[in-house]
């Protein structure tokens, strides 16, 4: 299991680095699918920043941080760094539909990431607790 997470934490990481490239873009960007897509408004607005720092850029740390929780089988602390992250995420996705009114198809691709990583990291400490009873 600890190799479907992986995946899907570079999933995630890939995500939130093309949303990172759009925060430092001058020119127009080209997931400007029309007024209700656009990851150049959604990148440059004062929310895609936390304490000076990028969101994307945040995101990515969390990425990581989730593969090497991944990695070592941590599975109980992955799940819940990956609710923290899906808490956040879910937040940033109130802002795009609320508060912008615009929505970026990388955040939310980094969001269908967390979402299977949280379900995922559930189901694994379900199995491996039920695996462990049983024995």
């Amino acid at each position: 299991m600890r190799f479907v997470l992986v995946f899907f934490t570079l999933l995630g990481f890939i995500a939130s680095g093309l949303a990172l490239r759009e925060h430092y873009r001058t020119d127009s960007s080209p997931c400007s699918i029309n007024e209700r897509w656009d990851c150049g408004i959604v990148n440059h607005s004062p929310f895609a920043v936390l304490a000076g720092i990028p969101v994307a850029v945040i995101g990515m740390a969390g990425y990581v941080l989730l593969a090497a929780l991944a990695v070592k089988r941590a599975y109980r602390l992955f799940l819940a760094a990956a609710l923290i992250g899906l808490s956040f995420s879910l937040y940033l996705a109130h802002v795009e539909a609320h508060i912008l009114g615009v929505w970026c198809i990388y955040c939310v691709a980094s969001l269908a990431a967390i979402s299977l990583l949280t379900l995922l990291g559930f189901a694994t400490i379900v199995t491996t607790h039920t695996g462990n009873a049983r024995a």
